[in-house]
């Protein structure tokens, strides 16, 4: 498997029926959203672009078809997609190494661009959501990307960049970073405090326990609804911390740190985000 590396391309906050709800409270948070896509296979989407990364709220509107895969997860952070140049070949290579890897998949959704219509279109390849308990793990091919990342929608008021963090609770670190080293190679995990630590370019992957991220979260966290294993935050660098933090000042709960500032995963579709420089 070594040739793939874990570069983050995007996380997803998933919001089942009230994607209306969804945009108005990130944008809340001051997060310049993109205009509503409408993807083939019948979800709906709102972007929270940033420089090489991005943020996905994904759900379904009244006139869509609901994606199976999305339904078997609570609402909040269940997407965790690496970049690829080649979907087919992730495919076999995670095939070859045993993985319950799904089918190649391919989809679009126009996007307008002044008075021109395009269809951004996208190759997934995902590991199966019913033996991977962390939630949607998933390589996106992006046959697009100019329709994407575009410089107007990379400005938020909160300074927002990049991704930073994604960190996944589970009780058992070494067993779940077994995982990321059957995608990415034996030296894909490396321990931390009782946790394990993937890097994924500008951002890292965190596993840690639950009690971890407890201690680090506190009533900020997320509600695990019942799991064991579940993406429990998210880290976005910000340009400016007090400009942050002017921003984000009327947010309910929010907890304002020495170096960062933690909004409550209640004020954010059960996703706690720790903002940082």
């Amino acid at each position: 498997m070594a040739a793939l590396s874990p570069i983050l391309d995007h996380v997803v906050i998933d919001v089942r029926d009230r994607i209306d709800e969804a945009r108005c409270r990130f944008e809340s948070l001051g997060f310049q959203l993109t205009p509503r896509g409408r993807h083939t296979l019948g979800s709906v989407n709102h972007l929270a672009m940033f420089a090489t990364d991005y943020l996905e709220l994904l759900g379904f509107a009244q006139d869509g078809s609901i994606r199976p895969e999305i339904m078997r997860f609570p609402i909040g952070l269940n997407g965790l997609v690496f970049k690829t140049a080649d979907a087919d070949l992730v495919h076999d290579l995670a095939a070859a190494a045993g993985l319950p890897i799904l089918p190649v998949q391919s989809f679009s959704r126009p996007v307008a661009l002044g008075s021109v219509t395009h269809d951004a279109q996208f190759r997934t390849t995902r590991l199966d959501p019913a033996q991977v308990a962390i939630g949607r793990v998933y390589f996106c091919e992006h046959q697009t990307p100019q329709l994407v990342w575009r410089p107007e929608w990379q400005i938020h008021s909160n300074g927002a960049c990049a991704i930073d963090r994604v960190v996944v609770a589970t009780a058992d670190p070494q067993r779940t970073g077994s995982l990321f080293r059957g995608l990415f190679g034996d030296n894909a995990t490396a321990d931390r405090n009782g946790g394990q630590i993937i890097a994924a370019e500008s951002a890292q992957v965190e596993l840690a326990t639950p009690e971890a991220v407890q201690a680090e979260f506190g009533d900020a966290a997320a509600n695990p609804a019942g799991r064991t294993e579940y993406m429990a935050a998210l880290g976005i660098r910000v340009r400016s911390l007090p400009a942050a933090e002017q921003c984000l000042r009327s947010v309910p709960g929010l907890r304002v740190e020495p170096h960062r500032l933690v909004v409550p995963a209640d004020a954010a579709f059960n996703t706690a985000i720790a903002f940082s420089e």
